[in-house]
């Protein structure tokens, strides 16, 4: 444990797939700090100010599913990746991964967890889901954790994977079946997304008990591979 500049970090061990990953992360959910304004402007609440900078079960889930897919070749973005573990795992196997989070410190903590595993620097971009972001471009792959706890997630999050698709994509959601996850689906299959659905495994790798499930939409003449089992 250590102090930020106006909030406190913690140090952990995350094990994916049996390999060990270092991770910088907030000391709790209790963690505020955004002096200028950065967090506010960029439509990151209070309440939700300190969510990006924890593992969560569902963040360990699509890791671990990572660890062993298919990813040489595609162009993979992860989506509100927080402190995207999922793209570590990538990253790690030489993947061509970029993280994206909204959050004007999950840059930072991504560099940091990229020195404490020795792994080279990653490609990082913003992520915005109600605005307009044209330097992201378009990927084969897109992937997150977790990533539909408000109601307004949803019809956002569809537009913003639909503006960032390539013309032969397929998306990968790792969903802790919270509510809003119908909407969801809902509005990938109007904009002409195909949906494959299976329940993850209810055991996490460090013996937690977890209800989750994937999310797997394709669009393009040729779908990708589903998941592995993780």
């Amino acid at each position: 444990m250590s102090g930020g500049p106006g909030y406190r970090v913690r140090f952990d061990t995350v094990t994916v797939a049996g390999v060990d990953y270092r991770i910088r992360s907030l000391f709790d959910r209790q963690q505020y700090h955004d002096p200028e304004g950065e967090a506010e402007r960029a439509g990151v609440s209070p309440a939700s100010w300190p969510l990006f900078g924890q593992v969560w079960p569902s963040a360990r889930v699509l890791a671990r599913a990572m660890h062993g897919y298919d990813v040489a070749g595609k162009r993979i973005l992860e989506i509100g990746a927080g402190l995207a573990l999922a793209s570590l795992v990538i990253h790690g196997r030489d993947g061509d991964i970029t993280a994206s989070d909204c959050h004007p410190l999950s840059a930072a903590f991504l560099q940091e967890n990229l020195l404490l595993n020795h792994l080279p620097p990653m490609k990082y971009r913003e992520g915005h889901w109600a605005r307009a972001n044209p330097e992201l471009g378009r990927f084969d792959l897109i992937i997150g954790s977790d990533v539909l706890y408000e109601p307004d997630h949803p019809e956002q999050m569809a537009g913003f994977i639909d503006r960032h698709s390539a013309a032969t994509v397929e998306i990968v959601i790792v969903d802790p079946d919270r509510g809003n996850r119908s909407g969801f689906c809902r509005h990938m299959d109007h904009l002409g997304y195909a949906l494959t659905e299976r329940r993850a495994n209810p055991r996490l790798e460090n013996g937690e008990a977890y209800r989750g499930r994937f999310l797997t939409f394709n669009r393009g003449p040729a779908p990708g591979p589903k998941p592995k089992a993780e």
